[in-house]
């Protein structure tokens, strides 16, 4: 972790990638390669609460716990060999995953507009089908406040993995005694989940500026938007879909139909099928480590619940749900990475 006072938070929570990169942590290469480019453009930081950044202030460039990890991979397998090529993977090569996010930073942005929302329902009388659905108007001043708020939380997951990112190539630098650069440790791409972004789509065939919720779903854009890096703009935009820890991840490509048919979004991972309670009751230690072991997987966990909440049985199959992702039209397979060692928070 780096220590980093207020000031300095503040900066982060305003400019998210962009500080890491001016501050050291990383090339100015991997902000062409980050969502929006690491940053959201309507970040207020005064709408983010004290004990927001208090929460935030230590944990910069942290995993977390639950499902967060930094996996190390091997491309195993290659679809298809052009768009690979494209986002600099092929069969065989080393690739480092990355999956974290806001830490307890943008944890209390939405605890503390959830509270205010709920009392905003209530006082409004505003009818919703399920109480966890406390919204506010997006032209209304709370709802203003929360989508900046919201904004700073997303810099501040940029930043957090922009960091990790750079400790990482270190480290590969220490062990193997080689630059970054000539190991072409090079970003592929850093796409946000769970966010909700102002984007211009197609609706009843007019463009329209739309607020796209993505809970649980990541941004798929196709080939040809503008926001899709240069490099990738003939192939489409790069998506990350993690499985289960002990089979790796998937990197797709946005395709058409997802700008026809879900906004430009796909799903962001395999998704649980089981609760964590449920992993924890049922399950050991003991037969996960096993697992992991016969697969040929070297995992570090940071608890012995988190071993239990993440187990691979906990887990949907990503093979097929990628195929049905890709049968939709929203992605296209482009490569496969298998894991051979797993971080855990």
């Amino acid at each position: 972790l780096t220590k980093i006072g207020y000031k300095e938070l503040d900066e982060i929570l305003m400019n998210g990638s962009e500080w890491a990169v001016e501050n050291g942590y990383g090339w100015e290469e991997d902000l062409d390669a980050t969502e929006e480019h690491g940053r959201m453009q309507d970040a207020d930081a005064t709408k983010v609460s004290d004990k927001s950044r208090k929460r935030g202030l230590p944990q910069l460039g942290s995993l977390g716990s639950g499902n967060h990890f930094l996996e190390l991979d091997v491309v195993e397998n290659v679809f298809d060999e052009q768009t690979a090529r494209a986002f600099g993977l092929k069969q065989g090569a080393l690739t480092v995953t990355v999956h974290c996010g806001s830490r307890g930073c943008g944890h209390q942005i939405a605890t503390d507009y959830l509270q205010e929302m709920e009392r905003y329902v209530k006082q409004n009388a505003v009818g919703l089908p399920d109480r966890q659905l406390a919204c506010a108007p997006l032209d209304s001043r709370l709802g203003e406040d929360y989508y900046r708020a919201m904004c700073c939380g997303a810099n501040y997951a940029w930043a957090n993995r922009q960091m990790i990112t750079h400790w990482v190539r270190e480290s590969f630098e220490r062990i193997l005694g080689d630059s970054a650069e000539s190991m072409g440790m090079g970003v592929v791409y850093d796409v946000a989940h769970n966010i909700a972004k102002m984007e211009r789509h197609d609706v009843d065939r007019h463009a329209e500026d739309v607020l796209v919720h993505r809970k649980g779903a990541t941004r798929a854009f196709a080939p040809g938007r503008a926001e899709v890096p240069m490099k990738y703009r003939d192939h489409g935009q790069p998506v990350i879909i993690p499985g289960d820890m002990s089979v790796g991840t998937y990197v797709l490509a946005g395709r058409k139909g997802s700008m026809e048919q879900t906004f430009g979004s796909s799903c962001h991972g395999a998704g649980r099928q089981m609760s964590r309670k449920a992993a924890v009751s049922t399950l050991t230690v003991e037969g996960v480590m096993r697992e992991m072991s016969e697969k040929g997987v070297y995992l570090r966990n940071g608890t012995v619940e988190g071993v239990l909440e993440e187990a691979p049985e906990a887990y949907k199959d990503v093979d097929e749900v990628v195929r049905v992702v890709c049968d939709a039209g929203l992605t296209a397979k482009v490569a496969k990475l298998t894991p051979i060692g797993v971080i855990k928070g």
